[in-house]
């Protein structure tokens, strides 16, 4: 049990490191010995957890999602909402007003060399999938009623969509979290009643 605790908290540690630097926009010139270095632990050690600047760029993609999930389920269990249009219009309104103030999300965004934007669009399918499961997981719990290949549907349009406006958001009344929610739910309301038909 300490080995496990040992191995998640160097892997954080090393998470963190890579955080810094990417948001500190040096992940171009970063060496993994620089990020080892930050995190307190041997480069072969950082070799040995990521195997690669690129999976060590994934890793930290991917618990930066995991990270809005766990911040989008909290809020839907505050709100409590009654219907999955509902609960896509909250999630989605949520995650676009937390975006925009997300560090990470912006030195991605802000990167003129294109060696992170890729983990969010190009190379996004892990993001993709870990937003369309927890959104099914949600559903699921809360509205088993609902016909899984309707959830599943919906789930992977919402995941698509919400990760586009993420990556490029628009200006105007039209752009604004509020807009974007509404257009997202009024998507899901018409997927689902295709779907019971």
């Amino acid at each position: 049990m300490l080995e496990m605790t040992e191995a998640r908290s160097t892997r954080d540690a090393l998470l963190d490191a890579a955080y810094d630097v990417a948001v500190a926009g040096e992940w171009q010139s970063a060496r993994m010995v620089d990020v080892a270095a930050a995190a307190g632990v041997s480069r072969q050690t950082l070799y040995n957890e990521f195997g690669s600047k690129d999976a060590l760029a994934q890793a930290l993609a991917i618990r930066e999602a995991t990270r809005f999930h766990e911040g989008t389920n909290r809020f839907l269990d505050e709100m409590h909402p009654d219907a999955p249009v509902d609960a896509v219009a909250a999630a989605t309104e949520w995650t676009i007003r937390e975006a925009s103030n997300n560090p990470l999300l912006k030195a991605v965004l802000t990167d003129d060399t294109h060696e992170l934007l890729p983990f969010i669009t190009t190379r996004g399918d892990a993001i993709i999938a870990a937003t369309r499961s927890n959104i099914e997981s949600y559903w699921r719990s809360h509205w088993p009623d609902v016909p899984a290949e309707d959830v599943a549907l919906a789930a992977e349009a919402v995941a698509r969509l919400t990760l586009s406006y993420l990556v490029l958001p628009s200006d105007g009344p039209d752009g604004s979290a509020e807009a974007i929610a509404a257009r997202m739910s009024t998507l899901v309301e018409r997927l689902l009643m295709k779907g019971s038909s």
